[in-house]
């Protein structure tokens, strides 16, 4: 294949992709900005090609750009947060990865591959921004305001199972001093609930209840949520308090935390050891003193054995270990969550439903729960809202799903007799919307876990729950 047909395959390839790929030859001169880049910064593509890269994006200083650390001094710079303004002075926030291309020992040209994250960045600003402001006032009076979050304690947790009644003493205990907590339950088994509880009913019931999903926020935003932000940290930085910080006195909730990145585990267990942090791109040591509760979703010993937990992480926040049995391994208290969930739904939606019927109870109790007591929830808050004159809580106003983690083929499946009267088309797209709608009830509403279950990219799952109108828990 002739060179002048292989560079415009490339070409088309690159222009196919989602991220922005960007081009310099040995003099700084762009020579390839693909449209994605060119989107991403909201630039034209003649704004950039055939200018050198410190023209067409002059709001970098030399000694801040990764393509001048590729080109002079031959260093890839991988996955760097920077925050910069375009020609037209709009701020935009990437990661960026930018490699050196080395030919016969000397540097030809320059590889910029960049995702857009402007948004993220601006909620996760937003997010501490507004933590921040709720607790200010603490530092003259000790007394936070109260946050989003809403404060749950133990009168809010319901069972008698006696393995459930156990792990509730347990956490009452762990609630009388400061140790840390590890919390592992599947899906929707309460693990905030919990976590909350035990703060509302220690020594740091009036201080900050902060809490953060490791997998929700992307690793190179996450260490400066965490640990805020120097200014000159990097491009664009200015200066931040983190969780840590402002949970300082209280508790912070680390939920998740296997899906933190490993290294950034490794920088937890030195906060934990040494109560202090640094905060990005900072050089001043700050102490911190917030209590952590970390949790997981998944048996600890399988994440340890996978790499996605460190053991030393692991040993050091166990302390007080709490493990959360599943709904279907306590289903005596099933209808104990179910009339608590009657009680708080007829309430809000202003309902006049006294009680549940047996028969409710026994059809409530034929399924598995594979999204635990949030999925028992989501049942009982669905029959009350639609309810019109009722009193009683019947098996008929339960719209039960016909597929269960355990009963998957017996119970999901059409018929193995395919009816010949039934379009083909329309019986795959039957079989396929149901085994759509497990792999999200299984992975807890998260899409990414869903697609590896499935092993499908993240974007495809999401076009075809757009195709089918499957809602995410």
């Amino acid at each position: 294949m002739k060179a002048e047909y292989l560079s415009k395959i490339i070409a088309e390839l690159i222009e196919l992709i989602d991220e922005g790929v960007y081009i310099v030859d040995q003099d700084g001169v762009g020579r390839f900005y693909n449209k994605a880049m060119a989107s991403m910064e909201k630039v034209n593509i003649e704004d950039v090609l055939g200018k050198k890269f410190h023209e067409a994006f002059p709001d970098f200083s030399l000694n801040d750009s990764t393509m001048f650390e590729a080109l002079k001094k031959n260093n890839a710079t991988l996955r760097k947060q920077q925050t910069y303004k375009n020609l037209y002075g709009k701020e935009i926030t990437t990661i960026n990865s930018t490699i050196p291309i080395i030919a016969d020992g000397q540097t030809v040209a320059a590889v910029e591959v960049a995702k857009d994250i402007t948004n993220i960045r601006k909620m996760s600003d937003t997010l501490l921004e507004l933590t921040e402001s709720k607790h200010e006032p603490a530092a003259e009076t000790g007394v936070h305001l109260p946050g989003s979050i809403k404060r749950y304690t133990f009168d809010d947790i319901y069972g008698e199972n006696p393995a459930f009644r156990e792990l509730i003493t347990r956490a009452k205990k762990a609630a009388r001093n400061d140790a840390s907590v590890f919390i592992y339950g599947e899906t929707g088994t309460g693990k905030e609930l919990l976590a909350q509880s035990i703060h509302h009913a220690g020594s740091r019931k009036d201080r900050p209840f902060l809490a953060q999903n490791c997998a929700a926020i992307p690793e190179t935003l996450l260490e400066g949520i965490l640990f805020g932000t120097a200014k000159g940290g990097f491009t664009g930085a200015v200066d931040r308090a983190g969780l840590f910080e402002q949970a300082s006195g209280g508790t912070l909730l680390l939920d998740e935390i296997s899906a933190m990145p490993y290294d950034l585990q490794s920088k937890l267990l030195r906060v934990l050891q040494e109560n202090y942090i640094r905060r990005v791109g900072g050089t001043k040591d700050i102490p911190v003193q917030a209590r952590i509760i970390a949790t997981v979703n998944e048996p600890p010993e399988e994440l340890m054995a996978q790499g996605k937990l460190r053991k030393d992480l692991y040993y050091r926040l166990n302390v007080v270990n709490l493990w959360i049995p599943a709904l279907r391994e306590r289903p005596d208290d099933i209808p104990v969550l179910a009339e608590a969930f009657l009680r708080k739904h007829n309430k809000r939606f202003g309902k006049q439903l006294w009680s549940i019927s047996d028969e409710a109870i026994d059809k409530l109790k034929q399924y598995d729960y594979p999204g635990n007591a949030r999925e028992l929830e989501n049942m009982i808050e669905q029959a009350v809202s639609m309810a019109d004159r009722e009193h009683v809580l019947s098996d008929r106003m339960l719209t039960m799903p016909t597929f269960g983690r355990h009963t998957y083929v017996a119970e999901r499946m059409p018929d193995r007799s395919y009816d010949m009267s039934c379009p083909l088309p329309d019986y795959l797209a039957e079989v396929e919307m149901r085994i759509l709608r497990e792999a999200i009830i299984n992975a807890g509403g998260n899409i990414s876990k869903a697609a590896d279950a499935l092993q499908i990219k993240r974007q495809t799952l999401q076009h075809k729950l757009k195709k089918y109108h499957i809602s995410v828990l």
